[in-house]
């Protein structure tokens, strides 16, 4: 990027290439409608409109909701808020999950940190139960200030994580060249606060100062435009159709706008790839590391 100006004007067209006015929505936007609570009713609030949730941790418990379906390729949007001040040792999660033991995941994880230092953003790709596919980034705002989009792009081509219509990091369908990719195993949408104090933060030396809580994070406008699995033929959800417009040829890479901003992203922020961790992997880095990412 050259400056924040042409930078904002990026994020213009990545929001209106990344709408989809057209789409079928399949949440109403009322959390009590669209999730269930899985973990710790007294840990989860909802506003009386049901339009916000909060997720408390304390000593006792965190807490955690999910879907009422389950979904096989679409895109998931949540606007969050994450815990002000001191959050080290904290994770706040946002993810797709499909709960089975070889099981498809795809991950936002906010990992949290000591006051004056800034939240880092872990995502993962889970892939017929394969994992170790993390990636780290900084943002380039305090999380913490203000509520933030994070979506997720599911389609028969690619996974695209986006913060604020930004995308971040993409996962590539490259099972023609034997890598695993989500393809079959319809996931829920989850979202959980909990204790990760042995590895979240400082590689697990800054433990949660318990003084501070509860820790609260906020969620606020969902949705959820993705074909809902009913047991049918899992043809039906990966067609490219107008009401699948997730898996049209549109969506199945990036756009120009859209590779600059990820390139802006993994110049500036990136702070872990494990495509790039050769002593994890032995000097054999997994096959996708070196095929196209978009």
């Amino acid at each position: 990027m050259n400056n924040l100006s042409e930078f904002f004007v990026l994020i213009v067209i990545v929001s209106i290439q990344g709408g989809s006015s057209w789409a079928l929505v399949v949440s109403t936007g009322d959390f009590n409608k669209d999730f269930s609570v899985n973990w710790s009713p007294s840990h989860v609030n909802t506003s009386p409109d049901g339009t916000e949730r909060t997720l408390i941790l304390d000593k006792n418990s965190g807490g955690g909701f999910v879907t009422n379906d389950m979904f096989l390729f679409g895109q998931f949007d949540m606007k969050i808020k994450l815990i002000p001040g001191n959050s080290a040792g904290t994770v706040v999660a946002f993810y797709l999950t499909s709960n089975q033991t070889n099981r498809d995941e795809v991950d936002f994880e906010f990992l949290g940190n000591v006051a004056g230092q800034p939240y880092i953003l872990q995502t993962n790709v889970y892939a017929n139960g394969f994992d170790e596919r993390e990636q780290r980034i900084k943002l380039w705002f305090d999380p913490t200030k203000d509520f933030h989009t994070y979506s997720i792009l599911w389609n028969i081509h690619q996974i695209v994580f986006m913060v604020d219509w930004v995308p971040i990091r993409t996962y590539r369908n490259h099972a023609d060249k034997g890598v695993p990719y989500p393809t079959w195993q319809p996931m829920a949408l989850q979202t959980s606060i909990w204790n990760g104090e042995d590895w979240a933060t400082n590689g697990g030396k800054d433990k949660i100062d318990w003084t501070n809580s509860p820790f609260t994070a906020s969620f606020k406008d969902h949705k959820i435009d993705a074909c809902i699995w009913k047991g049918d033929d899992p043809g039906l959800c990966s067609a490219e159709s107008p009401t699948n417009w997730w898996n049209n040829d549109r969506f199945g890479s990036l756009t120009w706008a859209q590779r600059r901003l990820y390139r802006w992203v993994r110049k500036y922020y990136l702070v872990y790839d494990y495509c790039r961790d050769y002593p994890r992997f032995n000097n054999n880095l997994p096959r996708e590391c070196s095929l196209t990412k978009y």
